[in-house]
């Protein structure tokens, strides 16, 4: 951990917009001893709508302790302008657990940029419906659950991964977690379940989307990162990407290219969201990155 991640606080803000909040914002951090020290911000709307605001701010020289920082926050600031807000301080590494099938490019990712502290989070566990990972998963330290699932079990299935991550993580990567998880599961963690996807769906669904492409042609692959909702592959998108192709590459070369793309898009929507670099607006997100 860098100094200024240890000292770096984070304020995200969604709320009516109107004059003065801004000021009423910079203005507070600065009476409080708070440094600003990044900024950005989005209206949806000219003429009022809806602002947005992500800033960092240094807080060595803070005159108040964190909760105090809140409780002021809440009533000076946040109330008068109808905010909804959250202050996160960058030392304070989330906790991620990652559920995973068979597919390791993603999951491998993650648990290689963790480990030597280049993605800002700790995994206490991973969770998968098959064994296959255990040995990669446990060279990291890392607790790794087995908990099959199939058509006749999967409500057990979900309430054993629950219970094991219940108090233990604050956001849930699917790293190809080939498994579809009831809204009952995904209320438990509003916005806090991310997941990647190849960009062919709707057209192509089923195990083996790449055949499909290649045998139609296509001249654009891609993936998705988006929340988890109770609908179906239709969670805010936080990332995409695409990658052209052509009739020279063969199904399996495609696959590969995919895969990249899949761990490209996914590593930075998991980092955004780590970085608190998200806020999500009904069904869209708004990114802060620069």
């Amino acid at each position: 951990m860098t100094m200024t991640d240890a000292t770096t606080a984070r304020l995200l803000v969604t709320c009516p917009d109107k004059p003065g909040i801004i000021s009423a914002v910079s203005t507070f951090l600065f009476n409080h001893g708070a440094n600003i020290t990044d900024f950005d911000q989005h209206s949806s709307d000219a003429h009022g709508g809806t602002f947005f605001l992500r800033l960092e701010f240094q807080t060595p020289d803070l005159d108040c302790s964190r909760d105090a920082l809140r409780s002021n926050f809440a009533s000076r600031v946040a109330e008068p302008y109808g905010m909804q807000w959250q202050i996160s301080y960058a030392s304070e590494k989330k906790r991620m657990a990652v559920l995973v099938s068979k597919h390791d490019h993603v999951l491998m990712d993650l648990l290689w940029r963790t480990s030597r502290g280049d993605m800002p989070a700790v995994i206490p566990l991973v969770i998968s419906n098959h064994d296959d990972l255990r040995g990669e998963v446990e060279r990291f330290g890392i607790e790794y659950h087995h908990i099959p699932v199939t058509a006749d079990n999967k409500a057990e299935a979900e309430a054993e991964a629950l219970r094991l991550l219940e108090g233990r993580v604050d956001v849930i990567v699917l790293a190809r977690y080939m498994q579809i998880l009831s809204p009952e599961f995904v209320s438990h963690y509003p916005h806090r379940v991310i997941n990647i996807h190849h960009s062919f769906l709707p057209a192509f669904v089923g195990a083996n989307p790449y055949q499909q492409a290649h045998d139609k042609g296509v001249k654009l692959i891609g993936a998705t990162s988006h929340y988890v909702t109770a609908d179906l592959d239709q969670g805010p998108i936080i990332e995409q990407n695409v990658q052209r192709v052509s009739h020279r590459h063969s199904a399996d070369e495609l696959k590969a290219l995919g895969q990249d793309v899949e761990r490209q898009v996914m590593l930075r929507a998991v980092r955004w969201h780590l970085e608190d670099r998200v806020i999500v607006d009904g069904n869209k997100t708004v990114v802060f990155v620069k």
